[in-house]
């Protein structure tokens, strides 16, 4: 049973744990870009991740539009009382990936595209956006995107 578990859980994540290379040594970038060089940051974009009096979870601001070829550093600070993630990704793979975080809420990452943080903590990641279109920035901690923890990125030519 354990292992039909893991067999899932790895099908599941497959995508992003395999977006960063191949075994065969290339890079193979996701939909939405690549890790980026910190020399060639040209944006850099402030994010706070919160809970709010009334019961929502939020990011501020929640949109953002870049253009492609872009490299953006995300400045990412909790302000919170809770952990939160912030997830860059497809709307479809972050989808998927809620899915198995609410199975496994305990699942710990270490994806270029994303970060974890806890309450008054701080951090960032720099991403090359090298494909147009529309995206999606998500905290997939169970329940956190159901109560507002999610965002719309656009990344335009």
């Amino acid at each position: 049973m354990k292992a039909a578990i893991f067999g899932l859980l790895v099908a599941a994540l497959a995508t992003p744990a395999f977006a960063s290379g191949s075994h065969s040594g290339g890079h193979e970038a996701m939909a939405i870009g690549e890790p980026g060089d910190k020399a060639k940051v040209t944006q850099i974009i402030r994010v706070t991740m919160k809970e709010t009096d009334d019961g929502k979870m939020i990011f501020v601001p929640n949109k953002f539009e870049v253009k492609k070829g872009k490299t953006v550093r995300f400045s990412i600070k909790n302000v919170g009382e809770l952990d939160h993630e912030f997830v860059l990704d497809e709307v479809k793979t972050i989808q998927e990936h809620k899915a198995v975080m609410e199975k496994f809420p305990e699942m710990e990452h270490d994806d270029p595209n994303a970060i974890s943080l806890a309450a008054g903590q701080s951090g960032e990641i720099i991403w090359k956006f090298t494909n147009g279109g529309t995206f999606e920035f998500a905290c997939l901690k169970p329940g956190h995107y159901d109560a507002g923890m999610r965002g719309d990125l656009v990344v335009s030519k």
